[in-house]
């Protein structure tokens, strides 16, 4: 586990907890000397870890922000670039051209736990994070059915549901349901600064709406400027919503279209349902392709097929 962080940590916890033999690394000694504290194996020796993962033939996982990706890519190529290789980090593409810029694509299939919290750090971290949370897990053309079957047993094994999908997908489906919602709650906390009354008064609408912006703006950041061609998009369509619905309130006091198409989206939210992804597996002809339709088609992996 390459990065001790909220999700780094937690992983390792559940797959420590799952029976697995699983290490970590951290770059920073108090967050390894914590790790131990708790009885994990960790280390702030980057080069030391890797070397294990080689002997070993781990599968490593990348648990760093995506501005450092790159240079973690660079010492995996250096000391274990035949290892198995996947992330957690939220934006896929972007992670995906880092391991190629380093000859670790054949060995790569990218993945995304749905699960968080507005905390960060290894203290934040539980081996629960995953239990039910969907977890992505990159169908890619040339994606390895070996490493595909590998990284989906990691996060099954973690508690999650997989969810197959394409890198460019996964970037423009998390634009809309997490790096979006991100900004928005920045802005209604901002705008609820403006008034120590409004402050004082604020209850349930005001506390979820601008629960992730209790999020370290670092990471925000870091997510969100990693997927900034796709979150574009998002923003755009959400700032149309608001004109028009603040068009339609200025000139007739009216904001049926807004409330209502909202209302709708939520309860068919509540209400979707997933399916299971069962007897296709990696390796047969056109398992890449069948496992992407399926993804889309709200499909998960709930067990890999033998």
């Amino acid at each position: 586990m390459l990065g001790l962080g909220l999700i780094g940590g937690s992983l390792l916890r559940a797959l420590v907890a799952a029976g697995r033999t699983a290490w970590g690394y951290n770059r920073s000694p108090e967050t390894v000397r914590d790790a131990e504290a708790a009885g994990f194996d960790a280390t702030a020796d980057l080069a030391a870890a890797l070397r294990r993962a080689a002997e070993q033939d781990a599968l490593i996982v990348i648990a760093v922000p995506t501005p450092i990706v790159g240079q973690v890519a660079a010492a995996i190529a250096a000391h274990a670039p035949g290892c198995a290789l996947t992330d957690v980090v939220s934006v896929k593409q972007p992670v995906r051209d880092a391991v190629a810029e380093h000859g670790l694509l054949p060995r790569f299939v990218g993945g995304h736990p749905m699960a968080g919290t507005a905390e960060s750090g290894w203290a934040a971290g539980y081996a629960e994070l995953f239990t039910g949370a969907v977890w992505v897990v990159t169908v890619d053309e040339g994606a390895d059915p070996q490493v595909w079957t590998q990284v989906a047993t990691m996060a099954v094994d973690a508690g999650a549901q997989v969810v197959p999908a394409e890198s460019a997908e996964h970037d423009a489906a998390v634009a809309r349901i997490s790096h979006l919602p991100h900004l928005l709650a920045e802005a209604l906390a901002s705008v609820g600064a403006g008034s120590q009354l409004a402050l004082a008064l604020a209850a349930g609408s005001f506390r979820d709406g601008t629960r992730v912006a209790a999020t370290a703006p670092e990471l925000v950041r870091a997510m969100c400027e990693g997927n900034s061609t796709a979150l574009l998009g998002a923003l755009d369509e959400a700032l149309e919503l608001l004109t028009n619905a603040r068009a339609s309130l200025a000139a007739q006091n009216d904001l049926t279209e807004l409330t209502d198409n909202g209302h709708a989206a939520r309860r068919n939210y509540e209400q979707a349902r997933r399916s299971e992804i069962r007897n296709l597996e990696p390796g047969i002809p056109g398992w890449r392709e069948q496992l992407r339709d399926a993804g889309r088609a709200g499909g998960v992996w709930c067990e890999v097929t033998a």
